[in-house]
């Protein structure tokens, strides 16, 4: 063990560990979820970023000397490069808006630049956590400005599982654009369609959300790094803000910008409700997709049974080759964490006081949770559903040719009431439209089929109205 000391006391820190004293106090007051900050990659990458760009700022205004920048950077670059993610351990729900997480990163980088400098872990009168990792810095400005960063990179792997789903439906929809069936409103018959113009219609709802996403993504490049306690920039060095943010775009390869008033950026979380919101939307269409998919593929005898959705795994352990629609199911679910999630961030986002959010922690772990379940949840259902999803030909076909629905496209020839009597009989004696028109004297059978050849009722046309 070694001795570390705050201002409430020592407390022993193990000799393997880089994180110390104020990371120990977070394990013990904190012991909420059982979830680290390194079950959250792409925030600690953020945090290395935002103390790299900080201390690269510092040097050229003259607070860091040139080796603690160097060995600060180098900390910076170890962790980038993938280690001591193991050391980012203080829970992802934690009180005291993000600090415990910001001591955490600068305890690890602090001891990992001491090694680099030639010290032992915790020689702390040679590279202090806050006095050089933390400098010209605060929680503040250092958290909210690594979860933006952390919120942009997690949203490009969605975008691009968004993007091979609704490719998966465009290729479906290609392939099934000849295939006839009945299309239905409030789960009751309505009119012809094809399945390829069914499956565009998911295509085309995903894309519309793409580009929705894209727009809310946009908000987290807006940053207050520079802002420190409270937007004021105190103990911060005139000309930080402007060559810090700078720096941080440099780093991350992410076109952040400064915010145009920190002091509102800082207490200010409703980038978080917007993108949010957009998760929650891409999570309801992707769920009635889903849920379409598990309605259209019942059955497969007595449902549906519009289309065969591939076998992923035995459905039942008593009823032999049942065969459960359990991707779409998968789907479903994550919608609905996506939606609670959103929930939960509306709250914490309204509970805001005065010049500072205390509940950005639970807001980004939310976050995060949404854009990666979502994420994953788009890649099952590209790969172990659409991709082979055939249609149930045979049944489609007797539907189309047996269907009473058809008498819709009557209506404009011989008005409404006389078509609805049509099919009201038809559905009474079990006899096609055809048959039944021409027993009621409406019109020939021959006459009829002329109108209604399916193919023709799945786009506008032009009927020649009877005299």
């Amino acid at each position: 063990m070694r001795k570390e000391s705050d201002f409430l006391g020592p407390r022993d820190i193990p000799l393997d560990v880089y994180w110390g004293v104020h990371t120990a106090r977070a394990l013990e007051n904190f012991p909420i979820s059982g979830q680290s900050v390194s079950a959250m990659p792409e925030l600690v990458q953020a945090l290395a970023h935002v103390k790299k760009a900080a201390a690269g700022a510092n040097v050229q205004l003259g607070v860091l000397s040139e080796s603690k920048a160097a060995a600060i950077i180098g900390a910076c670059d170890d962790i980038l490069a993938g280690q001591l993610l193991d050391q980012f351990v203080v829970d992802v729900i934690q009180g005291g808006a993000g600090t415990s997480t910001n001591m955490n990163a600068n305890e690890v980088i602090a001891n990992r630049a001491l090694e680099r400098m030639g010290h032992q872990r915790g020689a702390y009168d040679h590279l202090h956590p806050n006095d050089d990792v933390n400098a010209s810095q605060s929680t503040n400005d250092v958290y909210p400005t690594a979860l933006h960063l952390a919120a942009w990179t997690s949203i490009g792997p969605l975008l691009e599982a968004m993007a091979g789903l609704r490719q998966a439906f465009e290729a479906k929809a290609e392939a099934f654009q000849t295939v006839l069936k009945i299309g239905r409103t409030q789960l009751q018959d309505a009119v012809p369609m094809t399945l390829g113009q069914e499956f565009t219609a998911f295509a085309a709802l995903i894309g519309e959300d793409e580009a929705r996403l894209k727009e809310a993504r946009k908000l987290m490049l807006e940053v207050n790094l520079g802002a420190t306690a409270i937007g004021t920039g105190i103990n911060a060095p005139v000309g930080y803000s402007d060559l810090v943010v700078p720096l941080l775009a440099e780093s991350s390869g992410v076109p952040v910008v400064p915010a145009a008033n920190l002091v509102a950026a800082t207490q200010d979380t409703s980038a978080f409700v917007d993108l949010s919101g957009v998760l929650k939307r891409v999570a309801c269409k992707l769920s009635k997709i889903a849920s379409d998919l598990r309605l259209l593929s019942s059955g497969p005898q007595a449902g549906f049974g519009d289309i065969l959705l591939p076998a992923a795994q035995a459905g039942s352990s008593i009823m032999p080759g049942k065969v459960n629609p359990v991707v779409p199911e998968v789907m479903n679910q994550v919608a609905f964490e996506v939606i609670g999630n959103d929930m939960t961030i509306t709250m914490a986002s309204e509970a805001g006081q005065l010049q500072l959010n205390a509940f950005e922690p639970i807001m980004g772990w939310s976050l995060y949770k949404s854009a990666k379940h979502l994420t994953q949840a788009c890649k099952t259902l590209t790969t172990h559903c659409v991709q082979g999803i055939q249609p149930n030909g045979p049944v489609l076909a007797k539907r189309v040719t047996e269907s009473v629905t058809l008498v819709t496209a009557l209506t404009p020839v011989i008005g409404y009431e006389q078509a609805a009597r049509i099919g009201k009989t038809a559905l009474r004696t079990g006899a096609t439209i055809a048959e039944t028109a021409e027993q009621l004297g409406i019109m020939s059978a021959a006459e009829m089929m002329e109108l209604l050849v399916p193919e023709n009722l799945t786009a506008p046309v032009r009927l020649a109205v009877a005299d």
